[in-house]
C-alpha cells in the first residue's frame, strides 16, 4: 500500500463504519461457546491477539487511530466502554456480552474506559504490531482528517 494510500484510508473514514458485530452463540448445559473465525466472522484474518485486565478504577486504554489495522473489540468478562471518534462525531458503544464485539476500522480514534472490576478486554487485530501503524496524538489525528476533507470538499 503506497502512503497516500494509507493517508486516504485513514482520513476518508467515519464513525459509521465501525459497527457492534453479534457472534453466534452455542448454548450447552456445561458453558456456552462463542467461535470467532477470521475471514468469516470478521471481514479480515486475524493476525495478532491480545488481551487487556486489571485496568485501574478511572484508567482509560487506547487513545489512538491506525492508518491500516482493524480491531474487533470484544469484552470478555464485565463492561467498559469504547468511545469512537472520527474527527467530527463521537458515538460511545458498552460492551458487556461476551459473544458480541465492535469493529473498529482504520482512522477511527478510539478510547476505552470505565472499566468493571474484573472485566478483560479481547482485541483481535487485522495486522501484526506495526509502531508506524499507529497515530498517537490527537491533535496530529484531527488535523490529518480535517486536510483531508479540505481537499476533498467534504
Amino acid at each position: 500500500m503506497t502512503e497516500k494510500d494509507k493517508l486516504d484510508n485513514h482520513n476518508k473514514s467515519r464513525i459509521d463504519d465501525c459497527r457492534l458485530i453479534t457472534l453466534n452463540k452455542h448454548h450447552h448445559a456445561n458453558g456456552n461457546l462463542t467461535v470467532v473465525t477470521g475471514g468469516k466472522e470478521l471481514p479480515f484474518d486475524v493476525q495478532r491477539t491480545f488481551y487487556i485486565y486489571d485496568v485501574p478504577g478511572g484508567a482509560e486504554r487506547g487513545g489512538h487511530s491506525h492508518y491500516t489495522c482493524q480491531e474487533f473489540i470484544v469484552a470478555i468478562s464485565g463492561s467498559f466502554d469504547v468511545t469512537v471518534d472520527d474527527g467530527e462525531n463521537r458515538y460511545t458503544y458498552t460492551l458487556n456480552r461476551p459473544y458480541q464485539g465492535l469493529l473498529v476500522t482504520p482512522g477511527i480514534w478510539r478510547t476505552l474506559q470505565n472499566f468493571s472490576s474484573g472485566s478483560v478486554c479481547l482485541a483481535l487485530a487485522s495486522d501484526h504490531f506495526d509502531e508506524q501503524d499507529y497515530v498517537r496524538d490527537y491533535e496530529q489525528f484531527v488535523r490529518l482528517k480535517q486536510d483531508y476533507r479540505k481537499q476533498h470538499n467534504q
